[in-house]
Parts: C-alpha cells; sequence; structure tokens
C-alpha cells in the first residue's frame, strides 16, 4: 500500500465517507442500493464539504459522470469513467478551479495526476500520453487519471489572473493539493480503495508543480516525473525583461533571426564533434564551453563594420556588435540579483547561448526589431513578453507599465512583491528531506539546448541537493538527465522514452533507472537511439559503429 501519514489516511477516509453521505441523499442514489465501486453515473452531483479538502474551498462539485466506451470515436483509451467537475474558490471574482478524473473499467491500482503548461488556463484532461512516451497514454495502461486548469480560464500565455491574489496562489501551488484531494476521494469512490501508488507527471509549468509537491506536500506522492522545471519563476521572469531591454532599450542590441542561425551554425562547427560524431548534436557542453572564446572572436564584426552600429544592426546578418555580444552575454551569464527571494535565490543561472542553443525557434528571442505595446511571444521574444506580462499582471497590477524602464536590480517598492511572488510560485525549497524520508522518488530529463528554462538552473537546484544531503542519499532518490539538442518541446533530437515504466518500477520493485534507452521523434532524424546519461555524465562516441545506433555510444563523465 502507499506510504502515508495518519492524517492523510484519515483525511481521505472521511473525504470519501463525506461524499457518500451525500451522494446517498441525492435522488440518482435512491433508485440504487449499489455497494462499492459505485456505478459511474452514480458520481453526477456528488458533493465535497470544504472541511475534507486539504486547502481552504468553498468545497467540490461532480458537475458530470460519464462512461466513455472503448468504442467511442477517438478513444484509445479503452472504458473509463470521465468525471468533471469544480473546486469552489473562496474569494468574490476568483475563478474555481475545474478539473476531469478518469477511472478506466481495468484499474491497475495507481492514480497519475497531469500538471500544467505555461499559465495553464485550461483543463489538463489526462486523457492522452505522457511526454516523451513511446507506448500508450496512462489511461489506456491503467492508471486513473487527472488533471486541472490550475484555478483560472484562460489560454497557457495568457496572465491577466495575476491581478487575483487567490487565483496566484492556485497557480503557485494550491490547485495541486485541492485536485488531488478531491481526486483522491472520487477514485476512492469508484473502486473502494484508495490507490496503492500515486505519481505526478509535468514538464514546464508542470515540472515546477512537481518540485512543488514534492517541497509542499511530501506525504501525497510516491513518484514524481518533473521535466524542464520552471524552478526559479521570478527569476526566469526577469533574465527576461532583462533581455528584452538589450533588445530594445540598447541602441544596437537586436538580433535578427538570421544571425541568431549564423551564431547556432557557428558553434555547432567549434563544438558538434568534441564528443566524437558530427551528428548535430553538442553532448560535451564543458569541452565546448572552453571554446567560447574562440567562438565569439570569430563571430565578433571587424572594426570598420562597427562605425555605425546603430544603423547597420539589421543589415548585416553573419557578424556581431559589441551591443549584440552583450545581448547574447546577458543571456549567458543569467541573473546575480543584490537582493535574495524566497530560500536565499539570488540567481538566476545563464543559458547554453554558446553550447548549442537555438534562439530562432518559436519560443527563443525577438523576430522583429520593433516592439510592440503589448509584447508578442514570437515578435518580441518568448522570455521578454512572459517577463513584461509577469510584471504587468503579477508585480505591479498595472497592464500599462513600461518594462523597458523597470530597474531589475533596484526593484524599489516592489521588491517585497517580488519576494512574496518567489515564496508562492518558486518552488526553489531545497528541503525535500521528508519526501526522501518516506521513500518517494523523482526523475527530471531537461534539455540542454533549452531556450525557455536555463538548463543549468535545473543543474544548479541538483548539485544544490548534492550539497545539502550528499551525493549518496541523493542518488537514492533522483535521477537528473540532460538532453543534446532537445529544447523546450521541440529541438533537434526529441527523446521518446517510458519514464512513467522506469518511475512505476522504481517504486514498486526498486529498480532504480540508470542509462536510458530513447528514441529520437524529430522529424529529420526519427528512429535513430542514444544512451542518455545520469547527469553529470554525457554521451560520447566509441570511434566506429552506426552514428544512429544507441550501440555505437557510451556514457563518460566529463574531464
Amino acid at each position: 500500500m502507499i506510504r502515508r501519514g495518519k492524517r492523510t489516511h484519515g483525511s481521505l477516509r472521511a473525504i470519501a465517507l463525506a461524499t457518500l453521505t451525500l451522494i446517498a441523499g441525492s435522488p440518482a442514489f435512491a433508485q440504487h442500493t449499489p455497494s462499492l465501486p459505485l456505478h459511474c453515473v452514480d458520481l453526477a452531483g456528488a458533493l465535497l464539504p470544504p472541511a475534507s479538502i486539504g486547502l481552504p474551498t468553498n468545497g467540490a462539485l461532480v458537475l458530470s459522470a460519464a462512461m466513455i466506451p472503448a468504442t467511442a470515436t477517438g478513444n484509445l483509451n479503452g472504458d473509463f469513467c470521465r468525471l468533471t467537475g469544480v473546486i469552489r474558490a473562496q474569494s468574490a471574482g476568483t475563478p474555481d478551479i475545474r478539473f476531469e478524473v478518469n477511472l478506466p473499467s481495468r484499474w491497475n491500482g495507481r492514480a497519475l495526476q497531469f500538471g500544467g503548461g505555461g499559465y495553464s488556463g485550461v483543463v489538463v484532461t489526462g486523457t492522452g500520453p505522457m511526454p516523451f512516451s513511446p507506448d500508450r497514454a496512462p489511461l489506456a495502461r491503467g492508471y486513473a487519471t487527472f488533471g486541472d486548469d490550475s484555478g483560472h480560464n484562460g489560454t497557457s500565455s495568457e496572465a491577466n489572473f495575476g491581478l487575483l491574489e487567490e487565483a496566484v496562489t492556485n497557480f503557485g501551488y494550491a490547485h495541486l493539493k485541492k485536485a488531488h484531494d478531491v481526486a483522491l476521494a472520487l477514485i476512492t469512490l469508484g473502486y473502494g480503495r484508495l490507490p496503492e501508488h500515486v505519481y505526478f507527471a509535468g514538464g514546464s509549468t508542470g515540472g515546477r508543480e512537481g518540485y512543488t509537491v514534492i517541497q509542499r506536500y511530501p506525504d501525497d506522492y510516491d513518484g514524481v516525473i518533473a521535466n524542464s522545471p520552471a524552478l526559479n519563476f521570478s527569476g526566469v521572469r526577469l533574465i527576461g525583461v532583462v533581455t528584452g531591454q538589450h533588445e530594445y532599450r540598447t541602441p544596437g542590441g537586436y538580433l535578427s533571426p538570421l544571425l541568431l542561425e549564423h551564431v547556432y551554425e557557428r558553434v555547432l562547427q567549434v563544438c558538434d564533434a568534441l564528443d566524437g560524431a558530427a551528428d548535430g548534436l553538442i553532448s560535451d557542453v564543458e569541452s565546448c564551453r572552453a571554446r567560447e572564446p574562440e567562438i565569439i572572436d570569430s563571430l565578433r564584426c571587424a572594426s570598420q563594420d562597427q562605425q555605425d552600429q546603430t544603423d547597420r544592426q539589421h543589415a548585416a546578418d553573419d557578424c556581431l556588435t559589441p551591443p549584440q555580444i552583450a545581448t547574447l552575454e546577458s543571456l549567458r551569464d543569467g541573473l546575480r540579483l543584490p537582493y535574495a527571494l524566497a530560500w536565499n535565490a539570488d540567481t538566476y543561472r545563464g543559458y547554453n547561448v554558446f553550447q548549442g542553443t537555438r534562439f530562432t525557434s518559436m519560443l527563443g528571442l525577438a523576430h522583429s526589431p520593433q516592439r510592440l505595446t503589448q509584447p508578442g511571444f514570437v515578435t518580441n521574444g518568448y522570455l521578454y513578453a512572459q517577463g513584461d506580462a509577469y510584471l504587468k499582471y503579477f508585480i505591479t497590477h498595472d497592464p500599462t507599465f513600461d518594462s523597458t524602464n523597470f530597474d531589475v536590480m533596484h526593484p524599489g517598492r516592489y521588491r517585497e512583491r517580488l519576494f512574496t511572488l518567489s515564496t508562492t510560485i518558486g518552488a526553489m525549497n531545497p528541503d525535500v528531506s521528508h519526501y526522501i524520508a518516506r521513500g518517494g522518488k523523482l526523475i527530471t530529463l531537461q534539455g540542454l539546448a533549452d531556450e525557455v528554462i536555463s538548463p543549468n538552473q535545473t543543474i544548479a537546484y541538483y548539485q544544490g541537493l548534492v550539497g545539502r544531503y550528499g551525493e549518496a542519499r541523493v542518488d537514492s532518490f533522483m535521477r537528473l538527465y540532460m538532453v543534446p539538442g532537445y529544447q523546450h518541446g521541440n529541438g533537434v533530437f526529441i527523446p521518446s522514452v517510458d519514464l512513467l515504466g522506469a518511475l512505476d518500477d522504481w517504486v514498486t520493485h526498486g529498480s532504480a533507472p540508470e542509462t536510458l534507452f530513447v528514441t529520437d521523434i524529430a522529424q529529420a532524424t526519427n528512429g535513430r537511439t542514444r544512451p542518455l546519461c545520469r547527469y553529470p555524465a554525457f554521451v560520447r562516441y566509441l570511434g566506429k559503429g552506426n552514428l544512429n545506433r544507441a550501440t555505437s555510444f557510451t556514457c563518460v563523465m566529463p574531464q
């Protein structure tokens, strides 16, 4: 059985009993005298009182309950019961948390909570496949699945809910616990017992949420998959603001997509073969970093081309002026703040700008030299547009605020607000001792070429855990895999691997994953395989054999 504290078990039983009592009094239930497991439709209209949920709410309501047959159009998950509902907000004007819970007819005794993406705002149904997974969706494999919208309505790019404090708290952490408690109550009602194991899986925002549940609710989860985690949320938003200021406030600081692509191609020329294979992937990042001065010098414009940098900033796409180099070096260096955010976080680690990150993507840097009044993700760059919105809605509560004039190093009266938000959303708490002690497991994949979440920030958090607990203890609960060529959901290498199977095997049988063998599903190189090495090891070509086969590579430690 799942290892839970007495308070957790008692709370879940109380939720189930309270819900049973309420359902038993309903007209629909009066026509039946079912014993557990309840028939799917009997869960429609079920109410959960506020006291039965682990954080303050106005209770929860199941709005719909429908049996989805295996023969339904587009259904690849077999027969399952689909439950949708709301968790009522406390504050007037705050949206309810919308959720979905799916109960498969052939249950494997496990539950999986799906994380969100971006600013969420759309219900994560839990009916789709796992990120990176080549296999069937977890629901089709017998997992009871659930997800929610994190407590507001919109798209993953809309930040205006930041004006509502309860919605911000829900987005930061509270929706995770609320949805978890409601889902497990409904699972218990559906099957007559608690799940044997409860897992969480997500990437980006969902990756941050994975670390959040480990830090805040360690008793509720046995295993977590948290990929590309947005750990220092305020940090990544602030570095986005600084990047936009370099591009749009500093004369000549903007770089065109053609110039950014030229930088990427030059890096490949210097670093691609450092791991023994000229395959379009930079695996030996440290050796590439040692060649960074050479790369920058080779890209620098000749002095005669710098006579009027402002006039030529959009004309040449084959060399870098000093302001353009400053923009890229700012991204590379990251942020070191003269003040601390929550948990003494005063740094956001920089990106692998000169180690293979491709900033020409849809989530990369600005595609236009003109800044829009409301910066757009592609037009003005994803990092900057998100940072601008964060300042407007979360920090200043002023939708007209001009982010180009915000002093990140000296935020003045907004410093306290930045600190408060970093406690709510940041997921930087290094104390995961309770999760380790109760045997929880964690797997993280992170792209070395990620242009949104710095891979070096993920590495820094991992290294902080090693410094706090020692390598052996961290190895007992965590696996970190850095993926060459993988960006933020795309890239020249996109790994496909059964992370959920690896996590479940670790939790249930104690079989800890080591080197993973993954298949590339990027369109141009679909089907090639590679070993995925546990950090800090990286993959190196053996010097012979097919470059498209994992057996031609091995994992080595950096020198």
